[in-house]
């Protein structure tokens, strides 16, 4: 029997092959293995765990330059939590009170206000889009006055904290498109996450936990699917890839040990796995070899750090009842919540919860409604628990979709029935915490909220201000990929200057 580190002193063909230099025999008759390589690494190579405690560790040349440059100026943010309600809410039945439109109700919507605008397959065939006023009373709240649907009693008792943009507008009129252009600054898959930008872009605050965590709600409405890599690295390297947590004894998948598997033997293991991987970057210089191994010792780290964060039996009785009665069944939205506010506490940098289910096409007074009940208490109570723990000054909180819905009613309408299409054209969402105005509603829309009268902001918009409130130009938080130099917004966006505090 050999030693342990006897085995790296063997002479076995894959061993001299790591060592070999490449002649030009080599790389001629080993090309082709290689563009395979690249392709089987597309498909496998995006690891579950991800992060490094310094977003610069591995980089070289023109990257190191650009990381070594972050963050840009101050930051006003530290940590993001972002509330994605995934379907596309309805602005009518949440923020945008139209009350001009009760005695519109059935009534065909006007050219002069469609313009000729793109509609869906869905009501393209409809001889009239009859306008649906909403079903639901609104009131104003707050020193700021602000109108609140009686959907949202909780959150209307926290809107002088909120930054309610109303005027938010996207190209993409269908739902994998639309939540693909929000998470990763363009319609079509493959391009970095927002998660993933922020962690290439600024690394970690925590060791043992990753910088980008997502939570899934398991009691949203499963109407529209969501995509692993909505959350995924992209082109970046895949240690930036967002790591879901999960409810029950397996919050990470893989990470636990086989049954009869210690600890001592598992870091024995990595210890000896580590050295191969070095073997290999050494020989061929590859940089996810680093990030294999990086991935590698943040699991063993995690080993650790996971069960105590998502065990929330030992919270007071009084966050439970601040957060509802959801928020004792893991993996609701309302447990997970819970589980956010833990996680910036850990100082993780970015937190992204989905909840699904505001795809409303038909029977929306009901639908909706069990939307709200199902989130609003708890998205009220994770501003205020940030807010007494002063964690809120520092922590930007985002809610909303990926577009808004129709004023005219698809299918069926009657005073407590009728359905929204989608509508990119305006639509809701607001921000809180670091950065931004509280109290305040920026933008205007027309009186059927078809179109936006004043102060617009495009997603890229969104995406560029969300980057400024982390201390990051996003016309220089760039990666080159295939010849060119990619960012998040793209070739567009602009900081939303209005709403910043």
């Amino acid at each position: 029997m050999h030693d342990h580190d006897d085995i790296f002193k063997l002479h076995t063909p894959d061993f001299d092959q790591l060592n070999k230099k490449w002649d030009r025999r080599t790389f001629l008759t080993q090309t082709s293995l290689g563009l395979g390589a690249l392709a089987m690494g597309s498909l496998f190579g995006k690891e579950l765990f991800g992060s490094t405690p310094k977003a610069a560790a591995g980089a070289s040349g023109l990257e190191a330059d650009i990381l070594k440059a972050l963050p840009h100026f101050a930051p006003k943010a530290k940590r993001v939590v972002y509330l994605f309600m995934s379907g596309g809410p309805s602005q009518f039945e949440t923020f945008d009170y139209k009350p001009g439109l009760a005695k519109m109700m059935g009534q065909g919507l006007p050219d002069s206000v469609r313009q000729g605008q793109r509609l869906t397959g869905m009501s393209a065939n409809q001889s009239i889009l009859p306008i649906a006023p909403s079903a639901f009373k609104f009131a104003q709240y707050g020193k700021s006055q602000t109108w609140v649907s009686e959907l949202l009693p909780h959150t209307a008792q926290v809107v002088d904290d909120l930054c309610i943009v109303k005027s938010l507008f996207s190209e993409q009129i269908n739902h994998d498109p639309a939540i693909t252009f929000f998470q990763t600054g363009n319609q079509l898959p493959g391009r970095p996450s927002i998660g993933s930008w922020i962690s290439y872009g600024l690394g970690s605050d925590n060791k043992n936990l990753p910088t980008f965590i997502v939570l899934v709600s398991k009691n949203g409405q499963k109407d529209q699917p969501l995509y692993a890599r909505l959350w995924g690295n992209g082109f970046l390297p895949s240690k930036h890839q967002g790591v879901q947590f999960r409810a029950g004894k397996d919050p990470v998948l893989y990470l636990n040990d086989p049954d009869g598997y210690d600890g001592k033997d598992r870091k024995e293991m990595l210890d000896y796995l580590t050295k191969l991987n070095q073997l290999q970057n050494s020989a061929y210089g590859d940089p996810e070899v680093e990030a294999r191994i990086a991935q590698y010792e943040m699991a063993y780290r995690m080993q650790t750090a996971v069960p105590e964060v998502m065990d929330i039996a030992n919270e007071p009785d009084e966050i439970f009842d601040m957060y509802g009665p959801d928020s004792r069944d893991p993996g609701t939205y309302a447990a997970n919540c819970i589980l956010a506010r833990k996680l910036l506490e850990k100082d993780v940098k970015f937190v992204q919860l989905y909840h699904q289910g505001w795809d409303q096409h038909g029977n929306l007074p009901n639908a909706i409604t069990q939307q709200c009940k199902a989130t609003d208490q708890a998205t009220a109570a994770l501003i205020k628990d940030l807010k007494r723990r002063g964690l809120l000054e520092d922590t930007l909180v985002v809610w909303g979709g990926e577009f808004g819905r129709t004023v005219y009613s698809q299918g069926k309408l009657t005073a407590t029935d009728y359905g929204r299409d989608h509508h990119p054209r305006c639509f809701t969402m607001w921000m809180a915490g670091a950065g931004v105005k509280a109290g305040l509603s920026y933008g205007e829309t027309d009186d059927f909220s078809y179109n936006i009268l004043k102060d617009p902001v495009h997603v890229h918009d969104f995406q560029a201000t969300l980057l400024y409130l982390m201390g990051i130009d996003h016309e220089r938080l760039t990666y080159k990929f295939q010849g060119r130099r990619f960012r998040l917004t793209d070739v567009a966006g602009k900081v939303v200057n209005g709403i910043l505090a």
